[in-house]
C-alpha cells in the first residue's frame, strides 16, 4: 500500500522590496541681491511727484473796464465828457459808472458835478481809499460814491496819488465828507489838505502806522506790541502822567 505524500512546508512569503530613497532635494539659492543704486532709482511706473504750487504773482492793481462800445452813455456822462474832453477815464463794472480824473482836477470837477442841473449829485454817501503797494508810482485810489437825489442817479469819482501825495479835501463841496476824510486819513495816512480838523478818527492819537495799509504788520505796531490791551493803556496812561510831574 503506497505511503501518502508528506505535506509540503509553507513557501515562505515574497521579499518585500525596501522602499526606495528619494532623491535629495538641493535647498534654493537666495536671490540675488539687488545693487544699492538699483534700489535707490524710482520705480518707472511710480506717479512723479507734483511740484509745490507757486504763489500767484501780487496783483499790480484793479483793471479799470472801459464801458462796452454799444453801451448808451447816460446824460450826466455824455455831458461830463462835453465838458472835460480828455480829461477823465470813464470806467463801467455791474452797472456803476466811474470817472477817473487827475488829482489836480478834483475839486473842479466835483464841483461841477454838484453844480450842474443836468448831474446834480448833492450828496456824498461815501469817500474810501484801496491801497496797491505793487502799483508804482500811484499808490492809492481814492474813492469819491456820489448820488444825485434828485435824478436818483449815482456815479463814482476816483483819483489815484501816490505815497504822501496830498488829495485836496472836498468838504467845501460836500460837508458829509469831513468824518470820511479823517477815516481814510487815519487807516491809510492821506491827508487832505483843506480839511478843517484832520485828526485820528478811529484809533488814539497816539498809534503808530495806519491798519489798512497792505504793509501794515498784522501783529500790531513794533513799539506797542503787546497781548494785553490793558498793557497798552498803561503805558499810555503812564505817558501822559509824566507830562504833568
Amino acid at each position: 500500500m503506497d505511503q501518502p505524500d508528506a505535506p509540503k512546508p509553507p513557501s515562505a512569503p515574497p521579499p518585500v522590496p525596501a522602499p526606495e530613497t528619494p532623491p535629495a532635494v538641493k535647498p534654493a539659492a537666495p536671490p540675488a541681491a539687488k545693487p544699492a543704486a538699483a534700489a535707490s532709482t524710482p520705480d518707472a511706473t511710480a506717479p512723479a511727484a507734483k511740484p509745490e504750487p507757486k504763489a500767484p504773482p501780487a496783483p499790480p492793481g484793479p483793471p479799470d473796464q472801459a464801458p462796452p462800445a454799444d453801451l448808451a452813455r447816460p446824460g450826466f456822462i455824455s455831458a461830463f465828457e462835453a465838458a472835460f474832453p480828455g480829461v477823465g477815464q470813464l470806467s463801467y463794472w455791474v452797472g456803476d459808472w466811474t470817472v477817473i480824473v487827475p488829482v489836480e482836477r478834483l475839486v473842479e470837477v466835483a464841483r461841477w458835478f454838484r453844480d450842474t442841473p443836468e448831474t446834480a449829485f448833492d450828496y456824498c454817501s461815501d469817500l474810501t481809499a484801496i491801497d496797491w503797494p505793487t502799483r508804482t508810482p500811484q499808490r492809492f485810489d481814492v474813492v469819491y460814491c456820489l448820488y444825485s437825489v434828485p435824478h436818483r442817479q449815482r456815479v463814482r469819482l476816483k483819483v489815484r496819488v501816490a505815497d504822501q501825495e496830498p488829495v485836496p479835501s472836498v468838504t467845501g463841496l460836500w460837508p458829509g465828507a469831513n468824518w470820511l476824510e479823517r477815516e481814510v486819513f487815519d487807516m491809510f495816512g492821506i491827508r487832505f489838505p483843506g480839511h478843517p480838523d484832520l485828526r485820528r478818527i478811529l484809533m488814539p492819537d497816539e498809534w503808530q502806522g495806519h491798519p489798512q495799509r497792505k504793509d501794515y504788520p498784522l501783529e500790531g505796531p513794533g513799539e506797542l506790541l503787546l497781548e494785553d490791551p490793558q498793557e497798552w493803556l498803561k503805558l499810555r496812561n503812564a505817558a501822559r502822567e509824566a507830562e504833568f510831574e
